[in-house]
């Protein structure tokens, strides 16, 4: 634990911490989707499965169980040990890993204001590494590998799998654990065993993948907005 830190809470308390606090960005994407459902109102595109796409994206960004509060503050606890050279190591399956590739993007680049980059690596994308791996040590070790490779004291692993059963993702998070590496996921609805194993989850309060991997974008881009606000402050 970078010093400072505040101490981390397991997995099972992330209902509890919910949106409370952190409400701003629910209520803005809410805000978004409500517009949305109301434009395409009587047009020709609100046809019944969209309307009902929309209903359980509203429903799950409002949903306490999903805890958007969540992403702002792992935010706000990785702008220290980022700015001080630790590093972010995600990764996913699918379109879980197009967006924890995201992550990356933003944080290397740039969310919305102007900050120096920060170490984010999106272990799906080393393919070289991926497959090299996957071939002699089998697919299960194809995350977990390259995190006893590249992660360290002070790092942290963000997981996103919206299931939360991907073999390969839960190997990962098991050896970071054993590593000393803090361990986030970002699943779908509780329980699942990457948030068990993991020491904090957000998990989306929906029964589709679909829904699951939009709200995941909404915790992604609030963990961007906290962390920049706590590295731009003065």
């Amino acid at each position: 634990m970078t010093p400072g830190e505040a101490p981390l809470r397991p997995a099972s308390s992330v209902v509890a911490d919910s949106v409370v606090a952190d409400s701003a960005i629910a209520e803005s994407a809410l805000a978004e989707s409500a517009l949305a459902e109301a434009q395409l109102a009587g047009s020709e595109l609100a046809e019944p499965e969209l309307a009902s796409h929309l209903d359980q994206l509203i429903e799950a960004l409002r949903s306490p169980e999903t805890g958007l509060g969540a992403a702002r503050r792992w935010g706000r606890l990785l702008a220290a040990p980022l700015t001080a050279g630790h590093r972010l190591l995600v990764a996913g399956n699918g379109g879980s890993a197009a967006e924890a590739q995201h992550l990356t993007a933003e944080l290397v680049g740039r969310y919305v204001a102007d900050r120096p980059p920060l170490s984010a690596i999106a272990l799906h994308a080393e393919t070289s590494s991926l497959t090299a791996i996957g071939n002699d040590f089998g697919p299960a070790e194809a995350f977990a590998r390259q995190v006893a490779a590249h992660g360290r004291p002070g790092d942290t692993l963000m997981l996103l799998s919206a299931s939360g059963h991907s073999e390969n993702v839960l190997a990962a998070a098991v050896r970071a654990r054993s590593l000393g590496i803090r361990v986030w996921a970002m699943t779908g609805p509780p329980p699942n065993p990457l948030a068990t194993v993991a020491d904090d989850a957000i998990c989306v309060a929906a029964p589709d993948t679909a829904t699951v991997q939009e709200v995941h974008l909404v915790a992604i881009h609030a963990l961007c907005d906290a962390l920049d606000a706590e590295v731009t402050s003065p």
